[in-house]
């Protein structure tokens, strides 16, 4: 009996279509299986067609020289508790971390208001604001602390370490940072308080060592009391202490709106006075005029430019920072042939 020959060692198994056109010759009876077509790979996916546009190099290049003129530049970024309630972060954890990586040192500063409502509420404390400032007692006081200090600045120090960042979480009581007085309505509001004076040294400790500081809006009094400040004003006042480049405060809309004829325009950039004429004609109002008092503040005491942004834009902060259109609306200090105006 004829042995069967025996396959080489090393010889690769016969596959696809050559291996079903030899088992139908072998066995008449069995029909060759249907071999399915598997496309060939499309070149044109969008990385690949981003490189094989002639400007890709330009927009690589200019990037590149954008982080090496940051590098070290430090920027403060403050957003409001309802972006988090609303889950409107959008890229910002994203954005934080890849400026920290890239070389930046950027300073996060929150609020928490509808938070703490909502703590408030379930320990059936009514909430309770004159003028749009929250009438703070010591029961109160003690919610805010709890909420700022602990959930939500936790809560924003943990997404930045799961996504790669290195942070710290601080409340203005410590190591001094944010020394506190009374409010001017103290006897109407309580504890309510305003930013007297801002020790920068924990921050600079933190920022040379390349952590995140991630600071919440509560300050010390003199007195021994806690105090509840403005997260705008911090912001704006942390800025300006620590020399930033630049203050970004995040909100709801898409930067400052001016009616037209032709519907509302967003402002690309203000100069602190064209800001301050918004104020008192009306056009900026409400939960707006803290936060365009602070962009205006930072510019006059020294801070480059500020800005208002959007907070669930992707990418936001970096389109802000890194280019020159941004997607907000800036205010920085007057410049020669300066027209200002809209889109």
């Amino acid at each position: 009996m004829t042995r069967p020959a025996k396959r080489r060692a090393g010889s690769p198994k016969r596959s696809g279509a050559r291996a079903g056109k030899a088992a139908a010759q072998a066995v008449p009876a069995a029909k060759a299986a249907p071999v399915a077509t598997v496309p060939a790979p499309v070149a044109s996916s969008t990385a690949d067609a981003a490189a094989a546009s002639p400007d890709f190099g330009l927009y690589l290049d200019r990037a590149l020289r954008y982080v090496a003129e940051w590098r070290r530049k430090r920027v403060v970024v403050k957003f409001g508790g309802s972006a988090l309630e609303k889950n409107e972060l959008g890229t910002l954890v994203e954005d934080l971390v890849l400026l920290q990586k890239s070389g930046l040192r950027p300073v996060l500063v929150h609020g928490g208001g509808p938070e703490i409502t909502r703590m408030l509420e379930r320990l059936e404390i009514e909430p309770r604001f004159v003028d749009g400032l929250r009438v703070t007692d010591a029961a109160t006081m003690e919610v805010v602390e709890m909420v700022l200090a602990g959930r939500v600045n936790k809560r924003l120090v943990t997404m930045i370490q799961e996504s790669g960042g290195r942070a710290v979480g601080l409340s203005g009581k410590d190591a001094f940072l944010l020394k506190a007085r009374p409010h001017p309505r103290s006897a109407d509001l309580g504890f309510v308080g305003e930013v007297e004076s801002i020790d920068t040294e924990i921050l600079e400790i933190l920022l040379d060592r390349n952590y995140l500081p991630v600071v919440c809006s509560v300050g010390w009094g003199e007195d021994g009391e806690t105090y509840n400040l403005n997260a705008d004003t911090v912001a704006s006042g942390i800025a300006v202490a620590i020399g930033a480049e630049k203050l970004i405060v995040l909100t709801d809309v898409r930067g400052i709106h001016q009616a037209t004829r032709r519907g509302n325009k967003r402002i690309t950039t203000l100069t602190p006075g064209e800001a301050e004429r918004l104020l008192d004609t009306g056009v900026v109002s409400r939960g707006m005029v803290p936060k365009l008092r602070a962009c205006i503040d930072a510019v006059e005491r020294g801070v480059p430019s500020s800005h208002i942004i959007h907070a669930g834009d992707k990418h936001g902060v970096l389109v802000e920072l890194f280019t020159d259109a941004g997607i907000g609306t800036m205010i920085r200090a007057p410049r020669r042939h300066d027209k200002g105006g809209g889109e």
